[in-house]
């Protein structure tokens, strides 16, 4: 399977973000990637930074324009996509990752779990805490399964889609310079060798407002392994791996099939 990660800056205009990803989506598919991943807010400006702002303007619901321009691209390139969007469903507002198939359909919808609330993260001012949960998604190359952002750095994310078994788990997120990004590696590697998954993570770059993001989005195979990682500037990470490398790790180290639950604090 090939990965293109969109790694890019997002400025003001949602249309012009739009064509952005798009460009990239072209890119990716002249480079034959199966699936591209994008960074969290992924057509809109990094709003969550200030407190308590209107951002109504940048709320899309799912037969929107903009999603239907997603749906459009990968049914012409025949190219699957997971971008991250502020979704407006049924009166609520959440931060949500998307699942497009090569076919234009959507395949799944998964909406962050943890909220966060910190100097320049107000996310409770704006997001729903997810009411469906850690998802998994069957696709033509694998199950995988989506992670927002936050959510991540809680072990019972990237555990939740394996135990649903998911081969690959994608995260968009919007990580800054001033944070300890070295320890963000660390939390990927050993998720994916405690669990024996894939993962890739997709962000943002540029200055936005007060906060400077650091890109650096990465791929990890099942034993903890950096497979790909960019830099700090805008680019297309593209990479390939291989899903059935997932069953030798767990062969190799059956933590999965070891686990005792019933010993767990619930």
């Amino acid at each position: 399977m090939r990965l293109a990660l969109a790694q890019y800056a997002l400025g003001a205009e949602m249309d012009q973000n739009l064509a952005n990803a798009v460009d990239l989506m072209e890119r990716a598919a002249s480079q034959k990637a199966d699936l591209v991943l994008f960074p969290e807010l992924c057509v809109s400006p990094f709003f969550p930074q200030y407190a308590r702002q209107k951002v109504d303007q940048y709320a899309v619901p799912l037969d929107s324009p903009v999603v239907r321009r997603f749906q459009e691209a990968c049914r012409t390139l025949r190219i699957a996509a997971s971008p991250n969007v502020y979704l407006r469903e049924q009166g609520a507002l959440f931060d949500a990752s998307l699942l497009i198939g090569r076919d234009g359909a959507i395949q799944g919808v998964s909406t962050m779990v943890h909220i966060a609330q910190a100097p320049q993260f107000y996310e409770q001012d704006y997001y729903t805490p997810s009411e469906t949960g850690f998802r998994v998604y069957d696709t033509p190359e694998g199950k995988i399964g989506l992670v927002v952002c936050f959510d991540r750095h809680y072990p019972e994310s990237i555990r939740s889609c394996v135990l649903r078994g998911a081969s690959l788990v994608l995260i968009a997120t919007a990580n800054l310079m001033n944070e300890p990004r070295d320890i963000f590696d660390c939390e990927l590697r050993a998720a994916a060798f405690q669990n024996g998954v894939f993962i890739a993570m997709c962000n943002r770059v540029g200055a936005e407002g007060e906060v400077v993001f650091c890109g650096e989005s990465i791929v990890v195979d099942p034993y903890g392994n950096v497979v790909a990682k960019a830099g700090t500037s805008a680019d297309l990470l593209v990479t390939d791996i291989d899903l059935g490398a997932v069953e030798t790790a767990r062969g190799m180290r059956p933590y999965l099939a070891l686990r005792r639950p019933e010993m767990y604090v619930k």
